[in-house]
């Protein structure tokens, strides 16, 4: 059986302690050396980085997020053992974790360290495609006479050239395809490296619960437990026309995943032609100020993400989803492309409006599309809108004062409702 030690690098019998080095970080597996699909995690990113360059919260339960009214990004394992979790409400945090340390999120400092990591993903392999700032899937087919080891071992090597470089540890999942090897890097966090073969890919997924595939939120996973599937085992019981015909393209999706299918490529150089966020509630919501709230908050998602990533949109789009399923999707153009909030939700808002006589709704988006470069968007606004280019200003003053002081630091009255 294929084995090396991820300490020393080296490749080695299977065995409870490396014969060179003497660490017990040994990996065997029969397939270890023909896989090639992996993701990469980092653990714990915000907080790691924090600790990093602060040693005395090393041993520290440490929160990364706003303060009372704030939620939490992220936080360590220290405080992971107490129950905080990402995206929970700080107050409730705090009282789960009274000990912990609070730290306001330093954006740029994160960004930086992330292309340093990316950098280091490509000196590897072109094939990259980072889902966030701390995690991203490589593709190292054929690259083995390149580094002069197999996949594996130039994971290996990636993850701890970053603990001797940057300081930030991070988990590799190694399969075949990139929904295994997404499972695979949660496995055995932190530090962490987890293979998922061919030949063990039906058992290994037939006790996991449903929630582990993408795109099964807490309301397919509800309505999944109404029709009698919990796990995965019971997805694949299903006729494939019986999944189609209850749940549409996600039933042809949920059919083939649930054997171990997905014959998405990794690609980093698939043009991005739209940005968007969307939020799928607990109950059907037909609240038209409940609603307002999502759509502001989702308009400040699709903002930030297109200043980051350097695009403008010219259309702006509210997707909404029926209690039954049924999906409507409602375009406005606009005269200019904008990555402004305020104009994002402005027009998305009375798309809303002329949608209400469809509710209730269980699931809200915003995106914006036909992207273009930055450069000459929001120059004119709306002239019927006479204080649209002072809005725009104001929150580009925000947006500075986020990045200096947090994302927390300045919160506009309707992101409450």
């Amino acid at each position: 059986m294929p084995a090396f030690c991820r300490d020393c690098l080296t490749e080695c019998p299977p065995a409870r302690r490396c014969p060179h080095c003497g660490s017990p970080r040994v990996l065997a597996h029969d397939e270890l050396f023909s896989l090639s699909i992996a993701h990469m995690d980092c653990d714990a990113f915000y907080a790691s980085v924090e600790k990093r360059d602060n040693p005395e919260l090393r041993d520290r339960p440490v929160i990364v997020g706003g303060e009372t009214r704030g939620v939490v990004s992220t936080c360590c394992y220290i405080a992971r053992i107490s129950g905080v979790h990402s995206a929970m409400p700080m107050f409730q945090a705090k009282r789960l974790c009274p000990d912990a340390v609070i730290v306001p999120p330093r954006m740029s400092v994160y960004v930086e360290v992330s292309r340093a990591i990316r950098a280091m993903m490509e000196a590897l392999t072109p094939a990259i495609e980072p889902l966030s700032l701390d995690e991203a899937f490589l593709d190292l087919t054929g690259t083995e006479k390149l580094h002069g080891a197999p996949p594996a071992i130039v994971l290996a090597r990636l993850v701890k050239r970053m603990e001797d470089e940057l300081g930030i540890s991070g988990s590799i999942g190694l399969s075949h395809n990139k929904f295994l090897a997404k499972l695979a890097s949660d496995m055995d966090k932190p530090r962490g490296f987890s293979v998922i073969g061919q030949g063990e890919t039906l058992d290994y997924l037939s006790d996991l619960p449903v929630k582990k595939i993408w795109g099964v939120g807490k309301a397919l996973q509800a309505k999944l437990a109404n029709d009698g599937i919990r796990k995965i085992a019971d997805l694949r019981r299903r006729n494939r026309k019986d999944l189609n015909d209850r749940y549409g393209v996600m039933g042809d999706r949920l059919w083939h995943l649930c054997r171990g299918q997905d014959a998405r490529r990794i690609s980093g150089h698939d043009p991005v032609k739209s940005i968007s966020k969307e939020t799928t509630f607990n109950s059907d919501i037909s609240d038209i100020e409940k609603l307002d709230g999502y759509i502001w908050r989702l308009s400040e998602q699709v903002s930030e993400r297109a200043k980051t990533k350097g695009w403008a949109g010219r259309v702006v789009t509210l997707k909404l989803k029926q209690a039954n399923h049924q999906s409507l999707t409602r375009r406005v153009s606009l005269r200019e492309p904008t990555q402004i909030a305020d104009r994002i939700y402005s027009a998305a808002r009375p798309l809303l409006a002329a949608t209400m006589s469809k509710a209730p709704f269980r699931l809200i988006g915003v995106g914006i599309s036909h992207l273009e470069p930055p450069e000459g968007a929001d120059q004119f606004m709306d002239l019927l809108e006479q204080d649209a280019k002072m809005r725009a200003k104001a929150e580009r003053a925000a947006d500075k004062i986020r990045a200096r002081f947090g994302k927390d630091a300045i919160i506009k009255g309707r992101s409450l409702r």
